[in-house]
């Protein structure tokens, strides 16, 4: 009886003991896996709206490219994957802040021209994005600082930017006889309510060329505005991919404004810029430094050959 007795009881905390270890060991094998954290992302809102196109990641405080159109398909699918997930929402940036939300409707990574590049639903009560009128899209958290300031210059403003603007093609010996412009914005990098000015224009300095300049302007202690930035540069027909100088009066080649982002969180909100080419979309970011703007980022994204 001493022996059954005993027999029982080791043979109890036996059966305890294994069960206890296929318990961690269940549990450790069914215990839900842990969801990596999205890679912080910025995005250009293109065509009316309706597309979403990588600009670049965001590393400890820095830009990095993305997957571009022209990798290998396996290296778009997983971006697409990542990053395109059917019904996948970011924020909408406008004047440096959220602004409302995309939708991704959908992506495919074996289409001729639009590889990396996503159909979008977007939805927001500050932009319609229409024409040259872009915004950003990120996923990242913008700082509370920023000011939102986005709008059209007052009169007084461009009045003041026009004289800068003859004077600097005056200073390149670029004849203007008609000035024309894309987009002249408004915004407040830095919210101290001193607004920045960035400029897309442009001369028919000839029937057969084009002169295109690019600037962000600043007021400066004296109360008046100076081009802190510019990029001005003279295309001729034989340099357009489809030979017709025309095209660039449409926006193809010029650098235009997406928006503003705060992407490291210093207080100053960087400037995103866009340049539509023939076979895919260019990408410049500028960022102040020491009273300087620099361009801290210059990334390209391939569609397709023309």
């Amino acid at each position: 009886m001493k022996f059954r007795d005993s027999f029982v009881s080791k043979f109890t905390a036996l059966t305890a003991v294994l069960f206890t270890a296929v318990s961690l060991v269940y549990g450790q094998r069914t215990a839900p896996a842990k969801t990596a954290a999205p890679k912080p992302i910025i995005f250009a809102v293109l065509n009316d709206g309706i597309s979403l196109e990588p600009i670049a990641l965001v590393e400890k405080n820095e830009l990095k490219a993305t997957v571009n159109g022209s990798d290998e398909l396996s290296l778009v699918q997983a971006f697409n994957k990542e990053f395109y997930a059917p019904k996948q929402s970011y924020r909408v940036i406008f004047g440096g802040t959220n602004a409302g939300t995309i939708t991704v409707n959908s992506s495919d990574a074996t289409a001729e021209c639009t590889k990396n590049i996503a159909n979008i639903t977007t939805t927001s009560t500050r932009v319609t994005p229409k024409g040259h009128l872009y915004a950003l899209a990120t996923n990242i958290t913008v700082p509370k600082s920023s000011s939102g300031t986005r709008r059209m210059p007052t009169w007084p403003e461009r009045n003041e930017l026009d004289v800068l603007i003859r004077a600097e093609f005056s200073k390149n010996s670029v004849p203007v006889t008609k000035l024309d412009y894309h987009n002249l914005t408004a915004v407040d990098v830095d919210n101290d309510k001193k607004v920045e000015l960035v400029g897309s224009f442009w001369v028919e300095n000839e029937p057969k060329a084009r002169t295109l300049l690019f600037f962000i302007a600043e007021k400066g202690g004296d109360g008046k505005y100076a081009l802190v930035h510019s990029d001005l540069r003279t295309i001729n027909e034989e340099e357009v991919l489809n030979g017709e100088i025309s095209t660039l009066d449409d926006g193809v080649y010029h650098e235009l404004l997406l928006d503003v982002l705060d992407y490291d969180g210093d207080g100053v909100a960087e400037i995103f810029t866009y340049v539509r080419a023939f076979e895919g979309s260019g990408f410049n970011v500028y960022k102040r430094s020491a009273g300087k703007w620099t361009k801290v980022f210059e990334g390209s994204n391939y569609h397709c050959g023309f």
